[in-house]
């Protein structure tokens, strides 16, 4: 398995495309958005505008990882690496493991380096360290726990890129980070409680404010883990129907 997470580690970080999507990509819209929006606006309302924008838009654009799970892995199975794995000793348990776990590596940069933007530019507060890093930790585990799923699930590339996009940008505008909850219908925001963005847009806010209690943290945390859970079991039911269609 530590062969395998190396593998994937080394073919990340030759990927360029990867880096525009994860941090480039963010950046941007978080600097244009934040320009447009706090334009003429007091230093009271323009501060609430960043705490919602710079953890809104980490959480919507951590969840485009997807998209490069489905690609790895389905090209895997093309090419017919994914068959050769599966005739060496190694579980499909700790096969899954390896693809995850590099992925986990790639988001937690990726959200560390968007809130560290965040304070350098906007200084946005930080005041509950310990509940951003457990939350960081946990939207990582959910993000490519849902991945790791899908990738398992679609048959082709433009199947995982159309399935990313519905789960990121349209859980995006349901879960509040294109614009906020209390604006949108009674019914949109009956939805937003069942996607894991909302969950997590809202208790990085309340953590970055200092306004986090330990228990709404526990059930943000059974949240999020639960969708992560639910997803490595999808891949790990779905893996020998994927077996099944990789070439020899």
């Amino acid at each position: 398995m530590r062969a395998l997470i190396f593998l994937e580690m080394k073919k990340y970080l030759q990927d360029r495309g990867l880096l525009f999507w994860m941090l480039i990509l963010p950046i941007i819209f978080t600097v244009l958005f934040i320009a447009v929006l706090t334009s003429g606006t007091e230093a009271t309302i323009r501060e609430q505008i960043i705490l919602s924008i710079v953890p809104g838009y980490t959480v919507m654009f951590v969840f485009f990882i997807m998209i490069n799970m489905v690609e790895t892995v389905l090209k895997d199975r093309n090419l017919g690496m994914t068959a050769r794995i599966a005739s060496t000793p190694l579980s499909p348990y700790l096969y899954l493991l390896g693809k995850w776990i590099p992925n986990m590596v790639i988001v937690f940069i990726q959200i560390f380096i968007l809130l560290l933007f965040g304070k350098l530019v906007y200084n946005i507060p930080l005041e509950q360290p310990f509940h951003l890093l457990l939350l960081s930790v946990l939207l990582t585990f959910t993000v490519t726990g849902m991945g790791l799923g899908l990738a398992m699930l679609v048959k082709t590339n433009n199947m995982g890129i159309a399935f990313t996009q519905v789960v990121a940008l349209g859980g995006g505008l349901l879960g509040g980070q294109m614009m906020p909850l209390d604006t949108m219908p009674a019914f949109m925001q009956t939805i937003s409680k069942f996607l894991p963005q909302s969950w997590a847009h809202q208790a990085f806010q309340d953590a970055m404010a200092g306004t986090l209690s330990y228990m709404d943290l526990f059930q943000v945390s059974l949240v999020l883990f639960g969708f992560g859970l639910a997803g490595f079991m999808i891949a790990l039911l779905r893996y020998p129907a994927f077996l099944k269609q990789a070439i020899g």
